[in-house]
């Protein structure tokens, strides 16, 4: 038998240690260790029902197993994504890959969460409210991207809703979410925004119009950081699960909401870890931003979310940043000058010759670093 390795295999086993496979399944298992240890740390064997372990471990298995039978359904009702053809060039190949999974995982999450929630003994009146405000919210933005690949899937383009349309619809929820917030007695005195040493910022009324900033650039940071596969779905998962350990002591419903997502991210990501057999779409990435966001406003940890949401920061502002450097050194002839060599920032890398499992494996561990990070910031 021939057990010789060409040499274009040769470099990609060089660049690739790790298969889409090993990663997933490294990723998994780091952040099931995680939640133990939070438990463990916050003393929630106690009383099963305050676990952030088992319906994370829930979610990720049901999400897993619902997207074996999902997947080959949107392949069967031709939910196809289309790839831009200005994108990079190694993208194309991903054209007709199925897209809208998000409606494989955010549903299920958003049940788990509130079932368990209700049958939970420990929780009720406002804690519960809180649970359905932010599952809301979650569904409302997922709904827009749902609209989206909607239209992306029936004009056979990647021109789904004008940027218009979908801005105004993230902002006329963010502000019902807010002006609910802001009328309802356990969230109206939230005014304040708390940083590292003590030190606070008193916004009065503005604190409002802050946190409506907040939603819509958060959801649609996350939309930007879905560009590779697994990305997204694997950030996701990390930073969900450093939002729970940082608001289970104070909002324990808001906690299990945010296990609940790290765990659908983690089952979603058995099928869209590279090679991708499912995107997210704009189904679940909006709904990831907005769940992220809801969670972080109303158990005021927004410094805290701003370090977890790093990554996803980042990638929008090399996107404003090429698109002012762009418009600011144009010639007479209406060409400017890039900063990147194309943006979200993840193409960037990759242009520069990161494999996109390197471009993946190596943000993982960005956001990985961001939610230690957090969580240090949290507890001092």
């Amino acid at each position: 038998m021939d057990t010789k390795v060409s040499r274009s295999d040769r470099s990609r086993l060089d660049r690739d240690p790790l298969s889409g496979t090993q990663l997933s399944w490294g990723l998994t298992l780091l952040l099931a260790l995680a939640a133990i240890a939070i438990d463990t740390s916050q003393g929630h064997w106690a009383a099963l029902g305050d676990s952030l372990t088992l319906p994370w471990l829930l979610t990720a298995l049901a999400s897993a197993q619902l997207g074996r039978w999902g997947v080959p359904q949107l392949r069967q009702l031709k939910l196809k994504q289309s790839i831009r053809q200005e994108g990079p060039q190694a993208h194309l190949k991903k054209a007709g890959t199925p897209t809208m999974g998000g409606i494989l995982f955010v549903p299920l999450a958003l049940a788990i969460a509130l079932i368990w929630g209700h049958l939970n003994p420990n929780l009720s009146g406002g804690a519960l409210t809180a649970l359905w405000a932010v599952s809301g919210l979650t569904f409302a933005y997922g709904f827009i991207g749902w609209l989206d690949d909607w239209q992306v899937i029936r004009r056979r383009s990647n021109d789904g809703i004008s940027p218009r349309s979908k801005l105004s619809l993230q902002i006329g929820i963010a502000f019902l979410f807010c002006a609910w917030a802001k009328l309802n007695p356990d969230f109206a005195t939230q005014t304040t925004i708390e940083f590292p040493g003590g030190w606070l910022l008193p916004l009065g009324t503005f604190f409002w119009i802050v946190a409506g900033f907040v939603l819509t650039a958060e959801s649609n940071a996350t939309n930007l950081t879905d560009g590779l596969d697994g990305l997204m779905a694997g950030t996701g998962a990390i930073a969900f699960l450093a939002l729970a350990a940082m608001v289970t002591p104070t909002y324990p419903s808001l906690g299990l909401f945010s296990a609940c997502f790290s765990g659908a991210c983690i089952g979603f990501l058995a099928h869209n870890r590279n090679p991708a057999r499912v995107f997210m779409g704009d189904t679940g990435s909006l709904a990831l931003g907005g769940a992220l966001a809801s969670v972080g406003i109303l158990a005021n940890v927004l410094f805290g979310l701003f370090i977890l949401s790093g990554l996803f920061f980042a990638e929008t502002l090399s996107v404003i940043l090429q698109v002012s450097y762009y418009k600011a050194t144009k010639n007479p002839e209406g060409v400017g000058k890039r900063l990147f060599k194309m943006t979200p920032l993840h193409h960037h890398f990759e242009l520069s010759g990161w494999s996109e499992l390197q471009v993946v494996s190596r943000f993982y561990g960005v956001s990985l670093g961001l939610a230690l990070l957090a969580l240090l910031i949290s507890a001092s």
